[in-house]
């Protein structure tokens, strides 16, 4: 027993620097280059970051309002350089996020590159400013303010002009990141990672498969087979045919990614023009799957491309699968059309990959019956149920087109689809596709009425069961099985027992004017303010240290906050105060100071929450709750969490608190 309570207690000692301790995860160097600038002549200010294994930093050339940190780079007034232009992001990556963020940012991993374009003004130089950027791990969901100075300086030559004595010594600018347009507020979920492209492939491929059996593809199976029975080559011929499908929709992704890569990616995602566009395409497409009309190419060109495929051999099955192509067009259109949008807002690859998957679905059942002409005779009949496919393509194309304008509309604050909007618009389609599926309601391509076979019966029944898995949303659930894809929670008006006042109105707290706490509670945004309310009100002090570009911090408040166990102790049994550590608002001149942790002035009330965080707790990472005893105010009463997605956890270290803030009276 005894060499169990040594083990514990030396692994409980070993654990307390690795929970709250300072975390450098990525390390800054800057340079010039040329080394030895000329003046009058334009140099660059490289600035390098090493990040950490299992690290990521966001770049600096997106929008700053969507939630993460943006790199900035301030330079100071100094002697003999002027700033030219904005500072620049040497090859990020890009991630398009629809959970958390719901928008496009960019990041590094690895290294980072960032390169300031300055104008050498005078003989001897001196370069100094700041750098602000945030850094998050993918293993412990961690966020990191990384920020510091950096300084410069050196003698330059003189060019080799006639004019180069009179350069004029202009005074730089302030440079800030160049971002791109707004995007919409809404988490990596995840940290970046690449198998977003592998699952983007799966999802193309289902596509696919669900284009198989629409009327427009279905019945050109027995025209597969008659092709390739009259022709010569077998086997070989048959396979050249589905290399050629998954050749032609590749093009036409190819293109896609050469015309909207990476960089025009972000405009695609966040601008409200292409988003309306979105909308109103997918919304074209629903009503054409509904039987309204349908969208098909020029007779003139199916024909001409459908004559040339007669003449057999490699020509010919070429012109048969761009056939294969051109005929099922009014059914695969609106299919892969939706694949290639979502695809044109993500990585440069994606489209390529979202067409390779979504032509391999048609690729590889074609070839096969073009091998094996038996297997036809196994297939079920064409006949209304095609139509019914078809149909129920176009009701949930209609939903998802809601989500292009959800993300123009929180974007530019128009609020038409705030979100129980949102959730009426869902419930009411998806309450008309169940109506449909049990045959109370018919369409204009359907057929006579008949009994209901038993697999659509049974999806009939799994939709109506999402129909009521909305309804509570209206009142205010968190539904957070769609929480990547329904406007956020405080976009909607009515939130049932949830509804609270403002916070301003009920506590009149400091800076409660631009932040709020979540969830509806009551609580402050500056330690003194907080700590002066638990002592009145004899409860502990439960601090958040969070930042508005915490991707863990919104799943934290999201998963476990939101569990009736951990609200309710967090509004009855504590003082509540959320310190942003990155929040960019100056303060005023007289609460300005210098910290004693790095000896920078601390002016904006994200800095001085972070130096409160450093000097009073040894760590710099957030999320980091603190349960502290106002009447003591000296160490915390439990060992400080960090993220950690298990309720029952939260729940006894806020319990674990209470006791012995109780035992302490």
């Amino acid at each position: 027993m005894k060499l169990k309570y040594i083990a514990f207690l030396l692994l409980a000692f070993l654990a307390i620097p690795a929970i709250a301790q300072k975390i450098t995860p990525a390390k800054w160097s800057w340079s010039i280059k040329p080394a030895n600038p000329k003046v009058g002549e334009q140099a660059e200010v490289i600035f390098k970051v090493a990040i950490e294994k299992d690290w990521y930093l966001y770049s600096s050339d997106f929008d700053k309002d969507l939630g993460p940190v943006v790199t900035t780079v301030t330079f100071k007034p100094g002697v003999g350089f002027q700033t030219v232009g904005g500072l620049q992001a040497i090859n990020p990556h890009s991630k398009t996020d629809t959970e958390i963020w719901n928008g496009t940012y960019t990041y590094f991993t690895g290294q980072a590159e960032f390169r300031q374009k300055i104008k050498i003004t005078a003989s001897a130089y001196t370069i100094e400013g700041s750098y602000d950027s945030q850094s998050c791990s993918n293993v412990s969901g961690l966020c990191v303010p990384i920020r510091g100075v950096f300084a410069l300086s050196g003698k330059a030559e003189m060019a080799v002009t006639a004019d180069t004595a009179a350069v004029p010594v202009i005074e730089p600018v302030t440079v800030d990141s160049v971002v791109a347009k707004p995007t919409v507020a809404a988490t990596p979920t995840e940290a970046p990672a690449d198998d977003s492209l592998f699952a983007f492939f799966w999802i193309a491929l289902g596509a696919g498969f669900l284009a198989l059996l629409t009327p427009c593809v279905y019945p050109l199976i027995p025209m597969t087979v008659s092709f390739f029975t009259k022709q010569k080559g077998g086997k070989g011929l048959a396979f050249l045919y589905g290399g050629f499908i998954v050749l032609i929709y590749v093009f036409f992704g190819t293109l896609l990614a050469f015309f909207a890569g990476a960089s025009f990616a972000n405009f695609l995602s966040t601008h409200w023009i292409p988003n309306m566009l979105f909308f109103t395409i997918f919304i074209l497409f629903g009503i054409s799957f509904l039987g309204a009309f349908e969208i098909v190419l020029p007779s003139n060109l199916v024909n001409t491309v459908d004559a040339k495929s007669d003449k057999g051999g490699f020509i010919g099955v070429f012109f048969m699968a761009f056939t294969l192509v051109l005929v099922s067009f009014s059914c695969t259109g609106p299919l892969a059309g939706s694949i290639l949008i979502a695809a044109s807002q993500g990585a440069f690859l994606k489209p390529i990959i979202g067409m390779l998957g979504f032509s391999l679905a048609f690729a590889i059942p074609f070839t096969l019956f073009a091998i094996f002409p038996g297997f036809m005779q196994k297939l079920p009949k064409s006949g209304n149920w095609m139509n019914e496919v078809k149909v129920v393509l176009g009701f949930l194309e209609i939903a998802l087109a809601f989500k292009f304008l959800s993300v123009a509309d929180q974007v530019y604050h128009w609020h038409l689809l705030d979100r129980e909007i949102f959730l009426a618009i869902w419930i009411a389609i998806f309450t008309a596709l169940t109506l449909y599926l049990f045959g109370k309601i018919s369409l204009p391509h359907d057929g006579p009425a008949k009994n209901l076979s038993v697999p659509r019966t049974l999806f009939a029944t799994a939709v109506l069961a999402f129909v009521i898995y909305l309804v509570p949303g209206m009142f205010g659930a968190p539904l957070k099985g769609l929480s990547g894809w329904l406007p956020p929670m405080n976009s909607q008006d009515f939130k049932g027992s949830q509804a609270v006042e403002p916070v301003a109105q009920k506590t009149g707290a400091l800076y409660s004017d631009f932040l709020e706490l979540p969830l509806g509670l009551d609580g402050y945004f500056d330690f003194e303010q907080a700590k002066a309310a638990a002592l009145k009100a004899n409860k502990p002090l439960f601090i958040d240290f969070t930042g508005h570009g915490c991707v863990n911090c919104r799943k934290m408040e999201e998963y476990v906050w939101s569990d009736p166990a951990v609200l309710q102790r967090l509004k009855n049994d504590y003082v509540v105060v959320a310190l942003y550590c990155d929040d960019k608002t100056e303060l005023p001149a007289d609460k300005w100071y210098t910290s004693k942790v790095d000896g920078q002035e601390k002016k904006t009330l994200g800095d001085q929450n972070l130096d409160f965080q450093i000097s009073r707790f040894n760590s710099n990472a957030q999320p980091h709750y603190v349960l502290l005893d106002p009447r003591k105010d000296d160490k915390p009463m439990v060992q400080p969490v960090a993220f950690d997605a298990n309720v029952s956890h939260f729940v006894s270290f806020l319990d674990e608190g209470k006791s012995i803030y109780q035992s302490a009276k």
